[in-house]
């Protein structure tokens, strides 16, 4: 199994599924394009049909997005708990992930993510900041009916579908209430995201536009 990404200091789509491989176990080989280079849409469309990251590739099988990606993975390993037990649960995490997925758009514009800078109260619009309310809205709900630590309880995709904004809310540190603020502090915790930082932040290459504090 063979998944390709770019660079982990900025590529929240990438970070998705690395995360869920990396904690549930599942083994992988890593291909890593560096982005904005002359030749990245090329080499990635070695692997992805879309020119786009993450791309799976397994046994010849090859699926691209990363929500295509995660439940691909849940369908190959049903012993492994990367969703809910319950069918309600479920439900309910494949409708957050499918929320993150498509939307959120001026979090993502305004606090992109780069996991080796430091830009406290920047990047706040209006925009992001009601997209920052909703997110809370989502973890406190989910914390509330489920008990914690994690969204569902375990952890499973939907936490690592909201790792990338918990990279945002280190990088810009907005105001958070005191139960999404233990939240993102117990996903920085997780090992396999501490991993994925670590390495972001040992990239030595960098694309100016993410480097430079909106």
């Amino acid at each position: 199994m063979q998944l390709i990404i770019a660079n982990k200091k900025y590529s929240s789509w990438s970070m998705r599924p690395w995360v869920v491989l990396k904690h549930f176990g599942i083994a992988f080989d890593e291909q890593q394009v560096w982005l904005a280079q002359p030749d990245s849409r090329e080499q990635i469309l070695r692997y992805s049909p879309t020119g786009k990251v993450p791309c799976l590739i397994d046994n010849g099988i090859t699926v691209w997005d990363s929500l295509a990606i995660c439940e691909y993975l849940a369908d190959s390993y049903p012993h492994l708990p990367l969703w809910p037990k319950s069918r309600e649960a479920r439900a309910h995490a494949r409708s957050i992930c499918a929320e993150m997925h498509s939307g959120f758009t001026a979090l993502r514009t305004n606090m992109w993510m780069n996991v080796a800078a430091h830009w406290p109260g920047a990047g706040a619009t209006p925009e992001a900041l009601a997209d920052i309310r909703r997110i809370e809205a989502i973890w406190e709900d989910c914390l509330a009916r489920h008990d914690g630590p994690f969204l569902f309880g375990d952890f499973t995709i939907a936490d690592a579908f909201y790792a990338p904004v918990v990279m945002r809310f280190a990088t810009f540190e907005p105001s958070l209430s005191a139960h999404a603020q233990a939240y993102a502090d117990r996903i920085r915790e997780v090992p396999a995201v501490q991993a994925w930082v670590a390495a972001g932040r040992g990239e030595t290459v960098s694309v100016a536009y993410y480097d430079v504090r909106p």
